[in-house]
């Protein structure tokens, strides 16, 4: 989880929430919600705290050809169990300050059979395993940090979120691990170049954080937005101007289309976006493109990536629809051949740092949303990879039991003929031919939120 110290974190958390404390009894906005009567002494002091407690389980079932035949070819059965503590804290209307703890412990026999096997390269790893550990190894502090491991199940708990904001008429500054989102991508979202979701994800409530430094500014004509984001060599553990990122993002309109304009430094590439979204009729659509000039490509010199999507709701037979459908361009993926995949760094380096998830070119993706009831709605996300054909099938139903608990039923199911990126192509790594695709599994979220 990383070998940078802690202790001065920890202490820090601990300043924090004795602060939150303090300041929330006599005016604590508990639960995000009303604000009690304020005392004189802390009449400028406003406290609010929030989380959640999540179960998840998951059954996954392996291909026979799938690298984890040489330790279990039987079904997997993991659980993970997650905790987060939200608070904030207002000193006036100009500073205020944003903590969230999070403790996680998780096992079963993907984590036991993984460290069997020992280590992967990242497309073996990051898109067979079921549950991914988020760690600090590459940001600036290492707020992770391990409370048990064991041959089955590994427990830890970080901060992602400890940040500091400034706001006044001319803009807001930010300093400390916060999360950013940029881009207009609904699945795939290539101009997000900060930990952005894989587009299987089941939930999309909280990114992971990172360190850095944010300034907004609201001018006449828009909005610009600008970030220095640090990070630690994860060879070296030195902090290295090649891993860190400069970006800037400017958001404007164009008559009744809205632009963003962004460019970025980022892991010593020179990146350069361009977006428009606006209005066709009811329906909303999207456009991102960026472009990618590399420091050192390993055979190539550029990338270029686009989205574009359009979504909509409507009303059939007394029920509440929505719908997307989008299209992702990746010159970086291949159409055929992902036997090479393991060759080719440029790729590995992307899906290793979590900004990339697949290894095609060309995919056709889309979701409906049919509210079968105020309280149950159900999700069903494709996503095609148009070149092998192949792809990937996700329903979901999601139950609000509670307005303060939730209930997630769902599954992963991928097809496609053999050489394909979804129903599985061969690989040769250490000497050894593996069949690699993902898991089919059916999993269960349940949410309490506080």
């Amino acid at each position: 989880m990383g070998t940078k110290p802690t202790y001065s974190s920890w202490l820090l958390l601990a300043a924090l929430l004795a602060v939150g404390v303090l300041a929330g009894v006599p005016n604590c906005r508990t639960a995000f919600g009303a604000e009690t009567e304020k005392s004189e002494a802390f009449s400028e002091v406003g406290v609010e705290w929030g989380g959640y407690l999540r179960a998840i389980g998951t059954v996954s079932w392996l291909g026979e050809d799938s690298v984890y035949q040489f330790v279990d070819d039987d079904p997997y059965f993991d659980g993970q169990l997650e905790g987060r503590l939200k608070n904030r804290i207002d000193f006036g209307k100009r500073w205020s300050m944003e903590t969230h703890y999070e403790l996680v412990a998780l096992g079963g026999d993907t984590y036991e059979n993984t460290l069997e096997l020992g280590t992967l390269p990242p497309v073996l790893s990051e898109i067979s395993v079921a549950e991914q550990i988020v760690d600090d190894e590459r940001r600036l502090l290492d707020l992770t940090h391990i409370l048990t491991e064991k041959e089955r199940y590994l427990a830890y708990h970080r901060l992602n979120r400890l940040n500091v904001s400034y706001s006044a008429d001319w803009g807001t500054l930010r300093l400390g691990r916060q999360a950013l989102t940029w881009g207009d991508g609904l699945i795939f979202n290539p101009m997000d170049l900060f930990n952005p979701f894989s587009p299987t994800a089941v939930q999309r409530d909280y990114k992971v954080g990172d360190d850095m430094a944010y300034l907004q500014l609201p001018l006449n004509t828009g909005e610009l937005q600008m970030l220095y984001l640090p990070r630690r060599d994860p060879v070296t553990g030195d902090v290295e101007e090649d891993v860190a990122s400069y970006a800037a993002k400017y958001h404007t309109f164009l008559g009744a289309m809205e632009m963003d304009v962004m460019a970025a430094r980022h892991y010593a590439d020179t990146i350069a976006g361009l977006g428009a979204s606006g209005y066709l009729g009811g329906a909303a659509w999207r456009i991102d493109t960026v472009y990618t000039y590399l420091d050192e490509g390993d055979g190539r010199n550029d990338i270029l990536q686009a989205v574009a999507n359009l979504d909509y709701a409507w009303v059939w037979g007394g029920k509440n629809y929505y719908g997307l459908v989008e299209i992702f361009y990746n010159s970086l993926g291949y159409t055929d051949d992902y036997e090479r995949v393991l060759d080719d760094t440029d790729l590995l380096e992307r899906i290793d740092r979590g900004e990339l998830f697949t290894v095609g070119r060309y995919y056709l993706s889309g979701q409906v949303q049919i509210e079968l009831h105020p309280l149950l709605q159900l999700y069903t996300t494709a996503i095609v990879n148009l070149c092998d054909p192949s792809g990937v099938l996700q329903p979901q139903l999601v139950w609000d039991v509670t307005e303060d608990f939730q209930a997630i039923f769902g599954a992963q199911w991928q097809w496609g003929g053999c050489g394909s990126e979804y129903g599985g192509y061969e690989v040769t790594a250490a000497g050894t031919t593996v069949r690699l695709a993902p898991a089919d599994r059916v999993f269960l979220w349940l949410t309490y939120y506080f």
